[in-house]
């Protein structure tokens, strides 16, 4: 059969209309800056972009890296951040003094067996902990772990010598004695682990919210700047869904999501290991579960322990923070 022009252009034009059609609204790519560092609570988001579950929904992920929680936190008030992982407690301390400009939209894990208050030879218990010697990071999960399970065992403020030491130095501290016990995260909490007659004194399982709530001292959140979410709700569905892919690589194939996350955490085989076994992948089946039940419940709880333990000045309503429509 012979085309003449117009019906050769005829057939192309709706040749491309259909396959215009066929193509997924997200078809063209959206960029979504992403606020990390190698905690494990950005794995997902790590992953997501590794294993190519981002690109999958069209979305390339402008990864930023933050040393700090506070530092991220601060990139979310300017508009530096799309989506990140922090740590409730920054979260908290802006939200107490008003500060709307993001929401909670997921809860990534549960970390309660990956940090800890471990002791020296010759301390069995916490209340062995009078006018001993604590090494912990202030104003970090730890540092409320370490005041609740001291408050927990009877011991008052001041009885026992709570010392402000960074992350990386508690190793180091305990195992030439300079400290008796040290409040740390892993990986420097398997580290400390490792020494010959240390003792696991309390991990987040003993943190009173935990039995009650199931909320650590300092559980993580993924946020969203409000601003970009109210413009991209799409978009925010389609980066969770491959979000909550990664999760599910790292609940049900540890070993290859740890396998993936070498480069990316600088992290042995077996800390790795570690560090994803030893956390509690939440799925997003579980998410609207999490955002409006006993969670926040427990989140309001853990606003108000700051308050108490002068963290934070006021407890804002956690609530009013709570976004579970995009899950």
């Amino acid at each position: 059969m012979t085309l003449n022009r117009r019906s050769f252009i005829q057939q192309s034009a709706a040749a491309s209309l259909a396959g215009a059609l066929s193509l997924p609204s997200w078809a063209a790519d959206a960029t979504v800056k992403y606020g990390g560092s190698p905690w494990l609570g950005h794995y997902p988001a790590h992953l997501a972009m590794a294993e190519g579950y981002l690109k999958e929904v069209g979305i390339t992920q402008d990864w930023q890296s933050f040393a700090t929680s506070s530092a991220r936190m601060s990139a979310f008030m300017s508009g530096g951040v799309d989506i990140g992982c922090a740590g409730i407690v920054s979260a908290l301390a802006l939200m107490s003094r008003g500060a709307k400009q993001f929401a909670i939209i997921a809860i990534p894990e549960n970390f309660g067996r990956v940090e800890g208050l471990v002791a020296r030879k010759g301390i069995e218990t916490v209340a062995d902990l009078k006018g001993k010697k604590i090494g912990v990071t202030f104003a970090s999960s730890t540092h409320l772990l370490v005041l609740d399970v001291l408050e927990q065992a009877g011991i008052k403020p001041g009885e026992a010598d709570v010392l402000n030491i960074p992350g990386p130095e508690l190793h180091g501290a305990i195992k030439t004695g300079q400290i008796d016990a040290a409040a740390a995260w892993t990986p420097h909490f398997d580290n400390i682990l490792r020494e010959p007659g240390v003792k696991l004194l309390a991990d987040d399982s003993q943190f009173s919210l935990y039995k009650s709530f199931k909320v650590t001292p300092g559980p993580d959140v993924l946020l969203v700047r409000r601003e970009f979410a109210a413009k991209n709700g799409e978009l925010v569905k389609r980066y969770l869904s491959a979000y909550f892919k990664a999760s599910d690589l790292l609940r049900e194939q540890p070993e290859k999501a740890s396998q993936a996350l070498l480069k990316f955490t600088g992290l042995t085989m077996k800390e790795q290991m570690s560090a994803v076994t030893g956390s509690d992948w939440y799925p997003q089946a579980q998410q609207k579960e999490l955002l409006t039940g006993e969670f926040v419940q427990g989140l309001q709880k853990l606003a108000e322990m700051l308050v108490k333990h002068k963290q934070i000045d006021k407890a804002p309503v956690v609530k009013d923070w709570i976004d579970a429509s995009f899950v």
